[in-house]
């Protein structure tokens, strides 16, 4: 890490901890050269990760695309947005920990799909609506049958 004030590229590191705001951890050091001190914060670097379309076409994962949907299928149910907002860190989650960069779109609603139906019965049957794009009531009826 580089001195900030005479620009020597070897610190000791002199204190870590954990930042929680920021999931981060701030290091306190120290120039070997000139001696000041010093923070610098360390935070892992999130790969990107592409949504892959139905018709192939890719874009990048939008949180607030699929926090929308999630608030649209939760609306006018008692389901607080901080229990939201800790089902779309649990999908980020899920997305990260994978060994791919690329999800479906199909794999993203099923992800949503499965927090929903552990959260609200209601709230998963609205999300499915949208996503499961039903051709007739029949389709509708079996997948209500399901349940």
């Amino acid at each position: 890490m580089k001195c900030i004030y005479c620009g020597h590229s070897e610190s000791k590191v002199l204190d870590s901890r954990n930042s929680d705001e920021t999931n981060s951890i701030r290091r306190r050091r120290e120039c070997l050269n000139c001696g000041r001190r010093f923070t610098t914060y360390e935070s892992v670097e999130r790969v990107p990760v592409v949504v892959i379309k139905k018709d192939g076409s890719k874009q990048p994962f939008d949180r607030e695309k699929l926090k929308r949907g999630i608030v649209k299928a939760c609306e006018k149910r008692n389901i607080k947005m901080e229990t939201i907002e800790e089902v779309l860190d649990n999908i980020e989650k899920r997305l990260q920990s994978m060994t791919t960069q690329e999800v479906a779109s199909t794999r993203l609603a099923e992800l949503a799909l499965s927090a929903l139906k552990a959260l609200d019965e209601i709230a998963y049957v609205r999300y499915a609506l949208v996503y499961k794009n039903f051709d007739n009531t029949f389709e509708l009826k079996t997948f209500l049958s399901l349940l």
